[in-house]
Parts: structure tokens; C-alpha cells; sequence
């Protein structure tokens, strides 16, 4: 591996992270008091889980647009991937904020399926680009899904 990519890689991840720290943040505010009170279905995963399975993801999500940003930011499909990706990321952090921080789980709901549509998009742009970076996405994308329906039953329930 090249040097350069190996620096994009580690920024792209850093940045990545950093999202989920500030969504990790709003998280904090109430997953030990106001979420425990929520009835939740019988699919809802143990709260340890989330963490781990963040993480891995975030690391993913790097790696896959590092694998675009190294493309060359000149080209206009890369530029559109990322944007797509920036905007993505911005929403996943906005999650976090408007489901645990404002605890609103319908509001989130918007936001969430909002969410799924530009991971898709951002998946489309990065196989313009890169088949193993949009490939990268997809445990990423099934994640979403999930919580996206996790999302629902929990505003369902309540």
C-alpha cells in the first residue's frame, strides 16, 4: 500500500469515528434512564452490542471511502460519492441526537429513513467508483435497516 493511501484511510476513519463519538455523546444522555423505560421488541439487541458493532462499521465506512477519496477528488463521480457519504454521515450523527438526546423516536424515524435513502445513493455512487468500497457499505446498509425498523416498533410500542 501506498503511503497516501494509507493517510487516507487512517483520516477517513478518524472522521468516521469522530461521527459516531458525537452520536455516541447524545447516546450517553439518556440510553441508562429514558431508553431502559421504552417498551422495545423482542428483537431488540442486548445495549452492549451497539458499541462493537458501531465501531466495526464506522471502520468500514473509512476504509470504503478512502477507497474513493483515492480515486482522485478531481473526478466528478468521486466528488459525488463523498458528498453523498458527508451527507449520509451527517444524518447517522443526527440520529443519535434526535432519538436519544431529544428522545423524539418518531422524529428519528424520519431521519433514519432519510438515512437509508443516501446510504443507497452513497452505495450506488461508490460503485461507480469502486466495487470493494460500495461492497464495504453493505454491512453498514443491513444495519440500518435494522435499526430503522427497530426505530419504528420502538415508536410503535411507546
Amino acid at each position: 500500500m501506498k503511503i497516501k493511501f494509507i493517510y487516507k484511510i487512517i483520516i477517513a476513519v478518524f472522521i468516521c469515528l469522530a461521527i459516531g463519538f458525537i452520536g455516541s455523546i447524545a447516546t450517553q444522555t439518556s440510553v441508562n434512564t429514558w431508553y431502559l423505560t421504552l417498551n422495545k421488541p423482542v428483537f431488540n439487541p442486548p445495549n452492549w452490542l451497539f458499541a462493537p458493532v458501531w465501531t466495526i462499521l464506522y471502520i468500514l465506512m473509512g476504509v470504503s471511502a478512502a477507497l474513493v477519496w483515492h480515486r482522485g477528488f478531481h473526478h466528478v463521480w468521486v466528488k459525488t460519492a463523498l458528498y453523498h457519504f458527508g451527507f449520509q454521515l451527517l444524518l447517522n450523527a443526527l440520529w443519535s441526537i434526535v432519538f436519544f438526546g431529544l428522545q423524539k423516536p418518531l422524529y428519528a424515524l424520519f431521519v433514519i429513513v432519510a438515512l437509508l435513502i443516501l446510504i443507497l445513493l452513497t452505495f450506488k455512487w461508490f460503485k461507480v467508483v469502486s466495487n470493494k468500497a460500495a461492497y464495504l457499505l453493505i454491512p453498514y446498509l443491513v444495519w440500518v435497516a435494522f435499526a430503522m425498523l427497530l426505530n419504528f416498533e420502538i415508536w410503535r410500542l411507546n
